[in-house]
Order: C-alpha cells, then structure tokens, then sequence
C-alpha cells in the first residue's frame, strides 16, 4: 500500500473548471490551483504522488485579484496562485472524479 505525505493536499487546492482550462486538457495539460508559497518542484512532486502520473512541465501564474463592487460596497478577491501541469504522452488526469 502506498503512503501519501497529507503535506501534498495543502499543495494542490483544487482543480480549475474553465472553458479554457477545458481546451487545454485536449493537450495533456492540467490547470489546479496551488498554495502561494508553492514551488514548481513541489507541485511536481504533490501531482506525481496524488495522482499516479508522470508530470513532462510545471507552469505557474499569479492570478491578481479582482475589485468588485456589491451593492455599493467595494471589495476585492484575494489573489490566487495557478499551475498548469503538463503530463507525459499516455498520463491523464480526470479532475470531475475528484480524489
């Protein structure tokens, strides 16, 4: 049986739904929003683990957050760090599943 680090879940947060994130899927890429303090090689390693697959290259992006007004109060979303996982010919990951 194999043992998984709990550290791994407080890398990997969730998994991003998008239309793009949708498309991006078509070419082995994976989209899950990270820990902000998250390096690239321990997203590599948290996805390997978690997941059972072979990861080929690990982008990340900032996402700043956005000012929104609701009913005349100004607020702001918090920022969010993003990595966008690319897996090795024959690897997939199907996020609707869940863990």
């Amino acid at each position: 049986m194999k043992t998984i680090d709990p550290r791994h879940y407080d890398i990997i947060l969730a998994p991003v739904v998008t239309e793009k994130a949708t498309f991006a899927s078509e070419h082995n890429k994976v989209l899950f929003k990270v820990a902000a303090k998250a390096t690239k090689p321990q997203i590599k390693e948290a996805i390997e683990k978690l997941f059972d697959v072979k990861v080929k290259s690990v982008n990340t992006l900032v996402r700043k957050g956005k000012t929104k007004v609701f009913r005349g109060h100004f607020g702001s979303q918090s920022d969010s760090k993003r990595a966008i996982v690319t897996l090795e010919e024959g690897h997939r990951i199907d996020v609707t599943t869940g863990l």
